[in-house]
């Protein structure tokens, strides 16, 4: 019993003082009404500190970006009402550079997040209440939408109708189903993806309601495809589903991110540690904090500690492949937050929290 306690202790031991040489980030951002002007690439060192920023691309608030499978491209939401476009870069690692190569009506208005495939680039519409599907040729470039998917408004039984809101369309990791959130219907979508299909690329396999006016925003899968796990905005609740192989998923548990129940909330990000021990999850509104829990074996959570962000509205984090940092961008006080990860405990240490960039909200390590 002591050589199986011990050797996981040692291991973090050993594996504690291992870094890279150093990090870089794509940063996706706000751009109108603030100084930023499109896609950033910053550098950390492997001792975490800031090193440099470089504007790679001017765009349209870029607010969601995704690198193709192989890292070659890059793909942008550019959120601006219905007039909302998706915006396709060749991306050169060794030079730090996009290049444009075209972009396409995003079909959908104010597109928050994106998704891509070996043949297809996804959005999740927010205003629009959709899902859009593009083909992607082998040169980068985006057809025009040949799927749009709409979810319908909710009847509360009471002759009013919610709101739609797609907030995030996300693959489960054996890359056969597609999970969506609609913050407005308080609803998970599951979607079969067909990769050869021209005109059916999706196909509806079945929703899942949670709480009423709990606001689904962003899901993390556990590794094996087994559980996922919901992070909402309204209530800043976090609901762990179990996932059948036919992609059909059942609550097994509910928890939360609230500590302060007098403080308004505003649940944004939601991500696993890279060995899959851990689960993050940030809280906007008036808390601005950031929470680890533990996944137990079962998939539950297990609450570890709150973190402040130094900063106000925490949207998208990211966490180092090595699992050693933690990064948080701030929005609205146009800042990115550092943790040094404890890979056995999980829990963070602020390493710093003057890193400034205008209004970052997608943070992409590469």
């Amino acid at each position: 019993m002591f050589k199986k306690l011990i050797l996981p202790i040692m291991f973090c031991m050993a594996t504690a003082g291992f870094s890279q040489e150093n990090y870089n980030m794509l940063v996706g951002t706000y751009t109108r009404g603030t100084v930023s002007k499109g896609i950033y690439s910053l550098t950390f060192s492997g001792k975490g500190k800031f090193i440099s920023q470089k504007l790679l691309a001017e765009s349209d608030n870029p607010s969601y970006l995704a690198f193709s499978p192989d890292r070659k491209f890059v793909y942008a939401v550019n959120e601006h009402g219905e007039e909302s476009t998706i915006s396709a870069f060749a991306f050169d690692k060794a030079n730090q550079t996009l290049t444009f190569i075209n972009k396409v009506p995003a079909a959908g208005a104010d597109p928050c997040y994106i998704t891509v495939s070996d043949k297809h680039v996804f959005t999740a519409n927010y205003s629009g209440g959709s899902i859009s599907v593009f083909h992607r040729l082998p040169n980068g470039k985006l057809s025009e939408a040949s799927q749009v998917i709409t979810h319908p408004r909710k009847n509360f039984g009471n002759r009013r109708y919610g709101p739609s809101n797609a907030h995030q369309i996300i693959f489960s990791p054996d890359g056969k189903y597609l999970m969506a959130t609609n913050l407005g219907t308080d609803r998970v979508f599951t979607y079969k993806y067909n990769p050869e299909s021209d005109d059916e690329v999706l196909s509806y396999v079945d929703e899942t309601g949670v709480k009423r006016a709990s606001g689904p925003r962003h899901l993390a899968f556990s590794r094996n495809g087994k559980f996922l796990y919901l992070v909402q905005e309204l209530n800043a609740g976090i609901t762990v589903f179990s996932v059948s192989d036919d992609g059909k998923l059942s609550v097994i548990q509910e928890t939360t991110l609230v500590t302060d129940s007098t403080k308004k909330n505003g649940a944004a990000d939601i991500h696993l540690s890279p060995d899959g021990k851990f689960l993050y999850a940030t809280n906007r509104g008036e808390a601005n904090t950031i929470t680890c829990f533990l996944i137990k074996n079962d998939g539950k959570l297990r609450f570890v500690e709150e973190y402040s962000t130094f900063g106000n509205a925490p949207r998208n984090f990211t966490i180092t492949v090595d699992g050693k940092y933690l990064f948080v961008g701030n929005q609205k006080t146009n800042n990115i937050t550092v943790y040094i990860r404890n890979r056995c405990s999980g829990k963070l240490k602020l390493l710093d929290d003057k890193t400034e960039l205008g209004a970052p909200v997608c943070l992409v390590l590469y």
